[in-house]
């Protein structure tokens, strides 16, 4: 079978996936605390409760596409609004993100952002926060053959209990910040504007002595969607020599202190690596599993702190955010 007819089938196989089995964060757990994340598919059906994961109306588990990378849905999902509460952590210490379920299908590169709220995360205005990457991870392995997909760093979700491992930098400005936990799907990648995005935001409250502070890019400037790393097609990677080939889309990923969150330890964004070094996929429940090579999580308090002057009470929730989002995802659906 021809390489490109191959390619176009297999492209319309993985988008043919049910929108049921994407997902989101359902848990996040920081020094042994878990926290609960917010589940997009049970708010229509009633109240959520508060939670360090910000609201979303991704109510199928869905995503956004890359022909909307300029709308504000970027930032932290389909119609996010701000999370009620914020975790301690630690610089230096680790936050291990536990996804509800991630298709086999769905490769492409995972990356995490933080974004310093200037104060409440709780009522920050999302449009005016400005995200430096603190971690990345592309391709792994090229396919071994035409038409063959190869290994992505979301595979490693898949492997190690749908839990995925990002450390704070050490030498990071104390202060509360969000994090934006980002999985991107290349299936039908091939495609402009037809790219998966599905980030995820996280309310931080950071402690420690360091000082640095990075200058960030609005959500809305993180991405195109011709950039190389999102209209990338997964089966064609006998076009490629490396899987440095890969370019990971977004700025470049910051250095802190001389040393970066890169799987490569290069401190740009467009370069990909054969294996995450700060960065990895953790096993959710086996302490014991060796397949993490992060540091462990610093000591630090293991209690929910809300942030200042945040709501004790859940956020009423939009009709017309609801109605907005049945019609994206009409869309999305017409579309694919």
């Amino acid at each position: 079978m021809p390489s490109m007819l191959k390619s176009s089938l297999l492209a319309a196989v993985a988008g043919a996936v049910s929108v049921s089995a994407h997902g989101h964060v359902t848990k996040v757990t920081i020094d042994g605390k878990s926290y609960q994340g917010f589940d997009p598919t049970s708010a229509p059906y009633g109240p959520q409760p508060d939670s360090i994961t910000w609201s979303n109306g991704a109510k199928d588990n869905g995503f956004v596409l890359s022909s909307a990378l300029q709308d504000p849905d970027i930032i932290c999902h389909l119609d996010a609004t701000n999370a009620a509460l914020s975790a301690p952590v630690s610089a230096g210490g680790d936050v291990e993100i536990t996804w509800n379920q991630w298709p086999d299908s769905h490769k492409g590169p995972v990356i995490d952002y933080l974004a310093d709220c200037g104060g409440d995360c709780s009522t920050v205005d999302k449009t005016t926060l400005k995200w430096f990457k603190i971690a990345e991870a592309g391709q792994l392995a090229l396919g071994a053959g035409s038409g063959q997909t190869g290994k992505w760093a979301d595979d490693l979700i898949i492997e190690n209990g749908l839990t995925w491992k990002v450390k704070i930098p050490s030498s990071i400005k104390a202060g509360n910040y969000v994090l934006r936990h980002e999985l991107i799907a290349l299936h039908e990648g091939g495609t402009e504007g037809k790219a998966q995005m599905y980030p995820q935001c996280i309310n931080l409250k950071i402690s420690g002595s360091g000082t640095q502070s990075p200058e960030g890019v609005v959500g809305t400037s993180l991405y195109t969607s011709t950039d190389a790393g999102i209209l990338h097609n997964i089966y064609n990677d006998e076009k490629l020599s490396s899987v440095a080939d890969y370019k990971i889309p977004g700025p470049a990923l910051v250095k802190f202190d001389g040393s970066s969150s890169s799987s490569s330890g290069s401190t740009g964004s467009s370069s990909a690596a054969p294996a995450p070094t700060t960065t990895t996929a953790s096993q959710a429940s086996t302490p014991t599993s060796a397949t993490s090579t992060s540091t462990s999580v610093a000591e630090q308090p293991a209690v929910s702190s809300p942030a200042a002057s945040s709501p004790a009470t859940p956020k009423p929730t939009k009709t017309c955010s609801k109605k907005r989002n049945a019609r994206r995802h009409a869309r999305q659906v017409k579309n694919l």
